[in-house]
């Protein structure tokens, strides 16, 4: 009797095991979901990887190739397209030039954009709001707007048709933007942590460049992806405010390489050039591809 009632008090206390969860069976509305968010996944997969890997294909071929048959393989990996491409062309000086303009706007825009969004979100003082609406405005701001007063400026400051001049522009578009991305990655930041730094004897610099930026790496990763990609296809605001020809960048160089002669032009370089202007976009994502899902997930879990 004894043994029976130790037996079933030490049943009671022991927790219950948790044994293997069981999967809830598929319904027939479940399966069609499934299919049909897989086909169209695949079929938009097609669509974006099919032109690539013909244009990688065809940048091997000469210009008689193409037009003798257009989707068949070249007859061997020629690299002479892409030669005449960065020499001839001058695609090789373009790329520079782009180099240049983006990375030097996307450094300033990151450095600038953080410690604003910083101020903002953490700081509390007369005219923040403000500051953050009008930053929000500029978002809303449409380019084809400001090109005549841009214009203007740039003319009146000698910076028109500068490298210098395009990477002010370049800056003034997309801090908005990064302002607003990073606003809410610094709101989320636990306030123990600063006021610990403060504790320790961290000035406002330090707190901010050694504890808060490391904290909002995923969210600066971000958009710096997406600042990249804005600013290495811009393609409205060069052609308006860079028409000197050494000046060009990129976009501008390819329009103005398939232009040539009423697009009578070596369509094999053609095509290589293209590929050499999508090329350093697809490095860059595929890089920080885990940032940028990391910060997704991150905002899906705030």
């Amino acid at each position: 009797m004894t043994t029976k009632v130790a037996e079933t008090k030490h049943a009671k206390d022991t927790p219950p095991v948790a044994g293997p969860r069981k999967h809830k069976d598929s319904t027939g509305s479940d399966k069609v979901v499934g299919t049909v968010s897989h086909t169209a996944l695949i079929l938009w997969s097609l669509i974006v990887v099919l032109p690539l890997l013909w244009t990688l294909m065809t940048s091997f071929k000469s210009t008689e190739e193409i037009f003798a048959s257009t989707f068949a393989l070249p007859e061997g990996l020629n690299f002479a397209n892409y030669v005449n491409a960065w020499t001839t062309a001058g695609i090789g000086d373009y790329f520079l030039n782009s180099v240049i303009v983006v990375g030097s706007a996307l450094i300033i825009v990151m450095v600038l954009g953080s410690m604003c969004a910083y101020v903002l979100a953490r700081f509390t003082f007369r005219g923040s709001r403000a500051i953050y609406y009008l930053m929000l405005a500029g978002l809303t701001f449409p380019i084809f707007l400001a090109i005549v007063p841009l214009f203007f400026i740039l003319q009146n400051m000698g910076l028109l048709n500068t490298l210098p001049g395009l990477i002010i522009t370049y800056v003034a578009f997309a801090l908005p933007f990064t302002v607003f991305f990073l606003y809410s990655f610094f709101r989320t930041l636990p306030y123990e942590i600063g006021e610990a730094a403060a504790i320790d004897g961290a000035g406002d610099w330090r707190t901010f460049f050694q504890v808060m930026l490391p904290m909002a790496k995923p969210g600066i990763a971000s958009v710096a992806i997406f600042n990249f990609l804005g600013l290495w296809n811009q393609f409205l605001i060069p052609v308006a405010l860079n028409t000197n020809v050494d000046n060009y960048v990129l976009s501008q160089g390819l329009a103005r390489f398939a232009s040539q002669m009423g697009y009578a032009v070596d369509f094999g370089a053609l095509f290589a050039a293209v590929v050499i202007t999508v090329a350093p976009v697809l490095v860059v994502y595929v890089i920080f591809q885990r940032q940028l899902q990391g910060s997704v997930s991150q905002g899906t879990m705030k």
